[in-house]
């Protein structure tokens, strides 16, 4: 008989996944927008831009900032959702239903695949189209300011170091009279070009304005000796967009997917150029598989859980977040200079992350700690070390302020007694004890228990660093 699919467990799972999933997709993407607002305002108070431009422009960014808030989002609902799970011990009425945990695996992996084509459409498809029209809208507004600027008997300023001044404007033809233009850009003194006739024409292609002048002079002041130049044609070429690499970034981004291969088969040398749009093409491609990798990974983080233990899955699952997009970020710059080969820069940190979740899903089914004991060990170890300095210090201000604190009649002697009552946690292994106000009460070797301290001493137990100040 072929086994039913239990939709409905499915279906159970799938939204104790999508709720946190949403709610961390919002927060996310709040957050994000924080932090791009603040550096775009200067740009829209500078062209001065209405509400309906600002919202259109703004709307843009988004494709761009969904390429990272999905892929934390999926993680943090996977994550969260089966902590919740574990925590109420849904997952433990599961197994002893006789369902696996590799049996709760394709709920998961249908999820986080949507979620995946998701970033995957974004990515190959929204992106390009984003930047398109991110780059004509800002060409727009930016000539619209440059013509609204020019005025005639009026200095100009909208051009940044090139200061223009018109005598007059044939409003039906755009031709200017008696022009006058100083350029400041990069020279100590100011460039001055004097012309009968003139005007300026763009290229939305480049992200220019080119102002083409015609029957004038050309004068360069300097210390040494003064330069003039006489011409009948003359052009001044001013880039509107910021950055030496910033037209080369549009051009890049703003291309489909199967154009970049074609644009880099063009060049036939080995250039940072040529890197660079290849480096784009496998991006929109690395970043939806790491949007399922991360998914993933997301489970036996959150099957870590227990009653009454604290939740480390989602603090791991940040930490694994920031430690994915690092790798990331240090192979695509090592691809760029040529250190490492594209292909292993940008692919490696996925291939290293779906290993490392295939290792912890095989630990999470056989109920075992995801992390090795004895590294688990070496970090609390090199955790004490560092944290052992402050801890005393802390032991010694509270030992000063403990009698000022104390201002009913309670005795140090009450505090004890009441203290004697709680359970002690004892590591086989280490012998030592933890104080439930320890944070390694709850460590993977503490499997002894004893009703009081004085029970522990005895036994050959010895307080923890932390601990002996506590006592």
């Amino acid at each position: 008989m072929k086994p039913r699919i239990p939709f409905l467990l499915y279906s159970y799972l799938a939204t104790e996944m999508l709720a946190p999933f949403f709610a961390s997709f919002i927060i996310m993407n709040c957050v994000f927008f924080l932090v791009k607002l603040i550096p775009f305002l200067n740009f829209v108070l500078e062209l001065e831009i209405g509400f309906a431009d600002f919202v259109r422009l703004f709307s843009y960014l988004f494709p761009n900032i969904f390429l990272y808030s999905i892929p934390m989002a999926a993680l943090m609902g996977v994550t969260i959702g089966f902590a919740r799970l574990s925590s109420d011990s849904e997952i433990l009425a599961l197994k002893a239903s006789g369902i696996s945990t590799y049996q709760i695996i394709p709920p998961v992996m249908m999820v986080v695949t949507l979620i995946a084509l998701l970033t995957a459409y974004f990515s190959v498809s929204l992106i390009p189209l984003s930047e398109i029209s991110m780059k004509q809208l800002s060409y727009q507004l930016f000539t619209e300011k440059i013509h609204k600027g020019i005025k005639e008997h009026t200095f100009t300023e909208a051009l940044g170091d090139v200061v223009i001044y018109v005598d007059e404007i044939d409003h039906q033809t755009g031709e200017w009279k008696d022009v006058w233009v100083s350029d400041m850009r990069e020279v100590v003194n100011p460039t001055i070009t004097m012309a009968s006739t003139g005007n300026m024409t763009g290229k939305m292609e480049d992200m220019s304005v080119t102002i083409v002048l015609r029957n004038g002079s050309l004068h360069r002041p300097s210390i040494a000796s003064a330069q003039i130049v006489q011409f009948d044609n003359y052009q001044i070429n001013i880039p509107l967009n910021s950055g030496k690499d910033g037209a080369l970034h549009l051009k890049k981004t703003s291309l489909p997917l199967n154009e970049l291969l074609i644009e880099a088969e063009r060049m036939q040398e080995d250039t940072p150029r040529k890197r660079k749009i290849i480096i784009e093409y496998h991006k929109r491609l690395v970043l939806p598989v790491g949007c399922l990798v991360i998914g993933l990974i997301g489970l036996p983080l959150g099957l870590q859980a227990r009653p009454g233990k604290k939740a480390v899955g989602i603090q791991a699952g940040l930490t694994i977040f920031v430690l994915y997009y690092i790798l990331h970020t240090v192979g695509k710059n090592l691809a760029e200079v040529g250190h490492l080969p594209i292909v292993v820069a940008m692919w490696g940190p996925n291939l290293f992350f779906a290993l490392l979740t295939i290792y912890w899903l095989v630990k999470a089914a056989n109920e075992k700690p995801l992390v090795p004991t004895f590294i688990v060990f070496l970090f609390l170890k090199m955790w004490q070390v560092i944290a052992f300095p402050f801890l005393k210090i802390y032991a010694v201000f509270m030992r000063f302020a403990k009698p000022a604190a104390i201002e009913d009649n309670t005795t140090v002697t009450d505090v004890s007694e009441e203290d004697s009552q709680v359970t002690i946690s004892g590591n086989a292994k280490s012998r030592v004890f933890h104080l439930p106000a320890c944070e390694y009460y709850h460590c993977p070797n503490c499997t002894l228990e004893f009703k009081s301290i004085e029970v522990a001493v005895e036994a050959g137990f010895e307080p923890c660093r932390f601990c002996e100040h506590l006592i």
